[in-house]
């Protein structure tokens, strides 16, 4: 609960408190960074800054060398970013051509590949590929063949004069994009045959590429598989090999060491784990950590859902030694493992290795890339901002180079998470974090406090840990929070991520509603004043919670699913078959997909309703909300659309996050009753006012 109040303390209802965190604050520091990576110097540190003051433009930033000041080196109106597979990620790939180091990137406005040459600083990004309907993602930079590998999607079958053609998908595969010859350069298909294509890595000696794939119906976590293909003097690719993944197995990162070993993770053993092949001729896999030396490891989880290209949990930091993230029940640590094998190759061979934590004021790690003696990482915790930093591996010391949040507020108006396991449906129990309100300037007027649930997207990814200023708006404002990991999150195991296969609107709105009732029975969150928000799959989880359950006494939907059948005849290829698995093959399944659809059900939603919505959003399209709205008006219930011109999946103009933040304050507050004097939109809510 809120620390104790000092003789300054207020006493006031909860919802009522000021606090000093803005929605201004949390748009202007809302700076999203990613795609963190060394150039082939391991000294030249690269990411990727979306600014929302820019409209989210996203600009590649260049750090030269430890204690230099980080540079842009794309000006505007350049905005590093790929929609391969809508979400993107991979947008860039850095490394030498000759003599000079040239940074290749994807632009948004065109889907062209545009190059830096960094010997150059005074030219302008030149288009490298002609204009068209490819994108492309994953870059990899072969220098010595003068060329750059990258996933490539191609969308110039299946769309006419901007307009996609109905039941015809792009084309993905793997290409090499050779440059020379003074015109634009076009991508040579190298491998086909699958649905989709990630992470091309070259063996040191250039002479193997690994690559993972996978097929409809299958999303990369439900079942993909890993490839290694012979690289020939010309380029091309022959004697493809599986040598992972499979049938109810998934596989994450793969990478080379400097030997030749392939390291990448795989859920074979029920969660995702760190495995490495060192002979090429048996293809024997074995576990770079023993689970009988080190059990304790055994059910925590090294990877990640494959959203978006290029992420990475691990890295190479020297000859047998890697430095990577641990995930136990959706808390992250960092560690470093040494390994050597035991054993002749051909025989059969084991893994020795040694697993030492490295100190760390940080509970989540992302995009992990190793330098010259160096780590960077994306890192933060509850208390501090997502941010870019660097561990000296000689000194275990970590430097901030850029936060994502600056002028943080004292630490007096920060909620810390608990971590709760919670009794839920089927004798089983569930994961979230708990937010109880914070406000060193108040305390509670008596009772319970209203109740924000908060439900991920995904469905399959997790709730986080990350200092968020948009979730601590609420707590300084007197709303607990809690930011629910329901039955399909990862960070698990894969037995708690297939729990919503064929379940979807089903136990994720279990999980939901049984966390309020455990909540309440503590005393922590008032029942009667319970509010429920998410986006994109979370706003279906809130629509269905809605719908389907008396549980909660209003909700925000963002981008929210409200017509299944909607969605999996109108949305893009990466998820057109998502739903096969969540909810059952269409259209033979068809009545499970109407039954689970809040917009066919709205005769039993009666509490009020807003939605936010982008009206260029191309994974869950506007007429979602759109018909959900009508709906809910013909039925008089209180309903707010708030829709934004320009964005897609997801907001990142700064005032279209200040007009949500406040809109859903504001409307939360009406239904609530909760009198205040915050200074909120006027809003004018039908069938409520």
């Amino acid at each position: 609960m809120p620390e104790q109040a000092t003789k300054h303390t207020e006493v006031a209802q909860y919802g009522a408190w000021h606090s000093p965190i803005t929605a201004s604050q949390v748009a202007s520091g809302a700076v999203k960074l990613s795609q963190v990576s060394y150039g082939p110097d391991g000294e030249a540190l690269y990411w990727l800054e979306g600014r929302p003051e820019e409209g989210g433009r996203q600009v590649l930033v260049r750090r030269a060398k430890p204690g230099q000041k980080p540079i842009d080196l794309t000006p505007a109106p350049f905005n590093v970013r790929s929609l391969a597979h809508e979400y993107g990620g991979g947008a860039f790939g850095v490394g030498v051509f000759g003599q000079s180091e040239k940074v290749f990137f994807s632009n948004f406005s065109d889907q062209q590949i545009y190059q830096l040459d960094l010997s150059k600083p005074e030219q302008a990004p030149c288009a490298v590929t002609a204009p068209g309907l490819m994108r492309y993602a994953d870059y990899l930079v072969d220098g010595p063949k003068n060329r750059l590998l990258a996933v490539v999607e191609d969308h110039s079958g299946s769309e006419i004069d901007g307009q996609v053609i109905a039941g015809v998908e792009p084309i993905n595969y793997l290409a090499s994009i050779e440059f020379g010859g003074g015109s634009a350069a076009e991508p040579m298909m190298l491998t086909c045959g699958y649905d989709f294509f990630a992470f091309p890595r070259l063996s040191p000696d250039g002479k193997r590429l690994c690559y993972m794939a996978w097929k409809h119906p299958n999303m990369p976590w439900d079942e993909s598989v890993l490839f290694v293909a012979e690289v020939g003097s010309d380029g091309s690719l022959a004697n493809h090999r599986k040598v992972a993944g499979g049938p109810d197995c998934s596989i994450f990162e793969p990478g080379w060491s400097i030997d030749g070993t392939l390291i990448y993770v795989s859920d074979e053993s029920g969660y995702w784990q760190l495995r490495a092949i060192k002979d090429f001729y048996t293809l024997e896999s074995v576990p770079l950590i023993a689970p009988e030396q080190y059990p304790q490891y055994s059910e925590c989880e090294f990877g990640l859902p494959m959203w978006v290209f290029a992420q990475s949990t691990w890295a190479f930091i020297g000859p047998g030694e890697i430095i990577c993230s641990i995930n136990n029940k959706g808390l992250w640590s960092l560690a470093r493992i040494k390994y050597s094998f035991e054993g002749e190759d051909g025989i059969g061979y084991q893994c020795q290795s040694t697993v030492t934590l490295v100190e760390s004021p940080y509970t989540e790690f992302g995009y992990i890339t190793a330098g010259n003696g160096r780590v960077a990482m994306l890192a933060g915790s509850a208390s501090m901002a997502n941010s870019v930093v660097e561990l000296d591996l000689s000194t275990n010391e970590f430097a901030v180079l850029k936060s994502c949040a600056t002028d943080l507020p004292d630490s007096g108006y920060l909620s810390k998470p608990e971590v709760i396991e919670y009794p839920t449906t089927h004798d089983r129990t569930a994961f979230a974090f708990y937010y109880p309100p914070q406000n060193r300037d108040y305390k509670a007027d008596g009772g319970a406090p209203p109740l924000l649930v908060k439900c991920h997207g995904g469905p399959t990814g997790a709730a986080s840990t990350l200092l968020s200023l948009g979730l601590q708006y609420w707590t300084s404002r007197g709303f607990a929070v809690v930011d629910v990991n329901y039955s399909g999150s990862t960070g698990f195991g894969r037995a708690y991520r297939k729990r919503l296969n064929g379940n979807w609107g089903i136990v994720d709105v279990e999980d939901c509603c049984k966390v309020v009732e455990y909540l309440a029975q503590k005393g922590l969150a008032d029942p009667k004043r319970v509010a429920i928000s998410g986006g994109s799959a979370g706003g279906y989880t809130v629509l269905s919670a809605l719908t389907f359950t008396d549980t909660f006494s209003v909700g925000a939907s963002h981008y929210g699913i409200g017509d299944l059948e909607a969605l999996v005849r109108d949305t893009h290829k990466f998820e057109s078959r998502y739903l096969d698995n969540l909810v059952g093959p269409y259209p033979f399944g068809k009545q499970i997909y109407q039954a689970r659809s809040p917009l066919n059900h709205v005769e039993r939603l009666s509490c009020p309703v807003i939605f936010f919505q982008g009206l260029e959003d191309k994974v869950v399209p506007p007429n979602q909300a759109e018909a959900m709205v009508a709906a809910l008006k013909a039925k008089k219930i209180p309903t707010v659309y708030v829709a934004y011109p320009g964005e897609q999946h997801g907001f990142r103009k700064a005032q279209n996050i200040i007009t949500t933040l406040e809109s859903e304050l504001s409307f939360f507050l009406k239904v609530f009753g909760i009198v205040h004097n915050h200074d909120l939109p006027a809003l004018t809510v039908q069938n409520l006012d």
